[in-house]
């Protein structure tokens, strides 16, 4: 298990559910956990609408000072240096959705890249208009690398239809999944589901995940 966790992706990927629920499994193992939301362009969606649930839980959350406001573009906290260079706790950070939103990521890049012990995660969702296709979302991975300044190292297969999710929804993601992992070399470290979806039979590394309250505000 890498120190540092990130979870980048295209917008309505579902990257937030995943790094709040990673940041809990950890908890289960590692004393000092910490979740930093860099997500500044999704002002429905973030890490601060899971404060009360990850702290509840002993894990520290920073977030964007405005994060769950109407103001447009939020500060970064200071101290989210503190969660890249202060290395005596596992952290778990949600990346903003493509390009635009992964440029945040750039000042911390350096010392993330100098540890040397993170685990980079492309969240694939094809159910979302834009990437349908393994080529389409290869295409996101690039420029999110390009803007972020770090490499991806794994696959995250989050295909997902939101309330109308079924088992061929999360299957048909799995196997396009693996067709990226072929385009691009990376493994697809898990693929998500809902506790309690059942006929998941032949997928590989399934990773069941709880829906944070405000999932189904954005489908």
């Amino acid at each position: 298990m890498h120190r540092v966790t990130l979870f980048a992706g295209h917008y309505g990927s579902g990257k937030t559910n995943l790094a709040v629920n990673w940041a809990l499994m950890l908890k289960k193992t590692h004393e000092r956990v910490v979740i930093a939301d860099l997500d500044i362009v999704n002002p429905y969606f973030r890490t601060k609408d899971s404060a009360a649930l990850l702290q509840a839980a002993g894990i520290e959350v920073v977030s964007p000072e405005f994060a769950n406001s109407n103001v447009d573009l939020p500060a970064l906290p200071a101290e989210l240096y503190g969660v890249v260079q202060q290395r005596g706790r596992y952290a778990v950070m949600d990346i903003g959705g493509d390009d635009r939103g992964a440029v945040a990521l750039g000042r911390y890049a350096p010392y993330i890249l100098e540890e040397n012990d993170f685990e980079m995660i492309f969240v694939a969702n094809f159910m979302r208009p834009l990437t349908q296709t393994p080529e389409d979302a290869l295409e996101v991975m690039r420029e999110i690398e390009t803007a972020g300044g770090i490499p991806f190292t794994a696959i995250a297969n989050n295909t997902n239809l939101g309330r109308l999710t079924d088992i061929n929804v999360v299957k048909e993601g799995a196997e396009k999944a693996e067709r990226l992992s072929q385009l691009c070399g990376l493994p697809v470290i898990f693929t998500s589901a809902e506790k309690g979806l059942g006929g998941l039979y032949g997928v590989k590394n399934v990773f069941y995940i709880e829906l944070q309250k405000k999932y189904y505000d954005i489908i």
